[in-house]
């Protein structure tokens, strides 16, 4: 039987894949607070699933107000349970509540998380465990490959990067899981989205 923790590891694998296989209508627009960023200028052309340099962010917060994170302006919102996901093109990110009793560690997510992940993914592969630092403390990292869900419209299949962040805080974990193209450059966006995340509680 996969315990709480486990489950949602499949549940947002699976979930957050689809979502970065779909594009961005039908859901509502991202968040409420103020934004932050550069202000819209000269339009760039930028890669496929590269994020702009010049996208705001705003702040996110849930009903049950136990944390504070930024997302990307103008992304589609959509919410399922306790998991609430932000979607543009290519990219998401994925941000999910679930109760832990103790918090998760390296040796924890090898042994529990990565198989459950692997279970729920085509073409896994994974490229590190760690923990890492980020303004809210540490957190536990897991870096993989997969691949998207095959596309309703294209029919084409897309080979992800995913970044899975797990912060934890009395017996409350909080997973933001980024997803976007293996070639996109995402990497000082993703740190905006996992540096802004806050415990509130």
């Amino acid at each position: 039987m996969l315990t709480r923790r486990a489950s949602a590891v499949v549940a947002s694998a699976v979930l957050a894949a689809g979502l970065a296989g779909c594009g961005s209508s039908g859901s509502s627009n991202s968040s409420t607070g103020a934004s932050t960023g550069a202000s819209p200028g000269v339009q760039e052309t930028n890669p496929v699933g590269d994020i702009a340099d010049n996208t705001a962010y705003v702040a996110y917060r849930p009903a049950s107000g136990q944390y504070e994170i930024k997302v990307p302006e103008g992304w589609a919102r959509t919410t399922s349970g306790a998991a609430v996901s932000f979607t543009d093109k290519l990219n998401t990110v994925r941000v999910e509540t679930v109760s832990a009793a103790s918090a998760p560690t390296v040796a924890s997510a090898k042994a529990t998380e990565v198989p459950a992940i692997q279970s729920a993914s085509q073409r896994f592969s994974l490229q590190k465990v760690e923990t890492v630092k980020r303004k809210a403390g540490d957190a536990v990292l897991i870096t993989y490959k997969a691949d998207s869900p095959v596309d309703p419209v294209t029919s084409k299949v897309v080979p992800d990067a995913v970044e899975r962040y797990e912060f934890w805080k009395g017996g409350t974990e909080v997973i933001v899981t980024l997803t976007g193209p293996v070639k996109a450059d995402n990497v000082d966006p993703w740190r905006t989205v996992t540096d802004s995340f806050t415990w509130l509680g």
